[in-house]
Order: structure tokens, then C-alpha cells, then sequence
């Protein structure tokens, strides 16, 4: 009984070092973080595109975990998946992000936008979350940088939808 509340108490502290360290962000604070990093006119997709669907998929929660049919889950501000991006240690994974998955629930975000790069270049694109498809694609994402005054470049092709 010792032995289970010891795992209890790792876990929940562990659980509680990941939630102090988690951070919900604001839209423009986000857009600028994207923007530094190199994400507007990435693969041909603006931080419009990033910011709606990092909206759908997380709310914009670097917390933020679900958890699917299939076993696997999705982790992080953009909700990449265990079974293909990152290793949680129980989904068998390709982690072609090479990460653990739990790399992807703090406030810095970095790591996870160099994975999701990986993720836009791979065959699918931006594709590969049905939120950017059902709520993004082809839509006028202009609103999403109103009044964060960053410059956004021009997009030279717009992405296939």
C-alpha cells in the first residue's frame, strides 16, 4: 500500500510541476510568438492559419491533453499526436518529433512549434488537424491578427484547401 501511495504522490507532484509551468495564451501574444518563430508564410500558411487552428485544437492551452479511441492522445497548444510526433511512454509511436510528449504541455512552446513545422511539411500539411479543415480552410483569417500589431507577410500562394 506504501508502494501505491508513493506513485500516487510522483504522479500528482509531477502533475502539479507540469501545471505551474503550463500557460494559456493570449491571441496576440501568441501570433507574435508564431511570427518570431518563423511561422507566417511557412509551407505557404500565415499565423492566421497557425492562431485558428491552435484555437480549435487547444484553446490556446499548452496544457491541454485528449485522449482518443484509438489509445493514443494528442498533446500541447497544438495537439500533436502520440501515436505519430511524440512518445508518451504507452502508445506505440513513429515520434518523428523525437520528444516526449510531455515536452509539449509547458509554456515554452518552441519545441512544439519546430514539431509541428514537421507536421505542415509531411504529406497532409496543415491538413493533418480536422479543426484547421473544418474551421480555417478557406476562411478569411484576417480577424484573427486584428489589433496585434505585428506585420504579416503576403501570402505568395495560398496552400491547396
Amino acid at each position: 500500500i506504501m508502494l501505491a501511495w508513493g506513485t500516487v504522490l510522483v504522479i500528482w507532484a509531477t502533475l502539479i510541476v507540469a501545471s505551474v509551468d503550463a500557460k494559456i495564451y493570449e491571441r496576440c501574444e501568441l501570433a507574435k510568438k508564431l511570427e518570431k518563430a518563423g511561422l507566417d508564410g511557412y509551407r505557404g500558411y500565415q499565423i492566421g492559419d497557425w492562431l485558428c487552428m491552435a484555437h480549435y485544437e487547444s484553446g490556446f492551452d499548452t496544457s491541454f491533453v485528449d485522449h482518443n479511441p484509438d489509445g493514443s492522445s494528442e498533446y500541447g497548444i497544438f495537439q500533436l499526436n502520440s501515436a505519430w510526433w511524440c512518445d508518451n511512454g504507452v502508445t506505440p509511436t513513429q515520434n518523428l518529433c523525437h520528444m516526449d510528449c510531455s515536452d509539449l504541455l509547458n509554456r515554452h512552446i518552441l519545441d512544439d512549434i519546430l514539431c509541428a513545422k514537421r507536421v505542415v511539411s509531411a504529406p497532409g500539411s496543415m491538413k493533418a488537424w480536422d479543426s484547421w479543415t473544418r474551421h480555417c480552410s478557406g476562411h478569411d483569417l484576417s480577424e484573427w491578427l486584428k489589433g496585434c500589431e505585428i506585420y504579416v507577410k503576403e501570402n505568395p500562394r495560398k496552400p491547396e484547401s
